[in-house]
């Protein structure tokens, strides 16, 4: 099984920076997509960003452009770099990781943007 610690939420105001990783652990295999989704108060989960095993990225509409995901593949390790935040930017951040045989969630991490 494995887990997934998550780091890097706090407060930030509007138009500042956080960056957010994600590490994976365990007996994971090979990764077939890791990345990272958000919830705000109301709302549904919602992709960020995610980057697959071949390197291809996705990102939402509403991020692109501003969020940049990267990761270190022998850490087991994604970061999301959050630039230009928005107040609409203010959720619960989550790590998923996908494998063959996992598809595992992080704890989530609070983001909250001031504006």
């Amino acid at each position: 099984q494995g887990q997934l610690v998550e780091s890097g939420g706090g407060l930030a105001q509007a138009g500042g920076s956080l960056r957010l990783s994600c590490t994976a652990s365990g007996d994971i295999g090979r990764i077939n997509a890791m990345g990272w989704y958000r919830q705000a108060p109301g709302k549904e989960r919602e992709l960020v960003a995610l980057i697959f095993g071949g390197g291809s990225m996705k990102y939402a509409d509403s991020v692109e452009g501003r969020f940049t995901i990267s990761r270190e593949s022998a850490k087991n390790t994604v970061y999301l770099q959050m630039d230009s935040l928005r107040p609409e930017d203010t959720a619960v951040y989550y790590c998923r990781l996908v494998t063959l045989n996992l598809n595992v969630w992080g704890q989530g991490t609070l983001v909250t943007v001031s504006s």
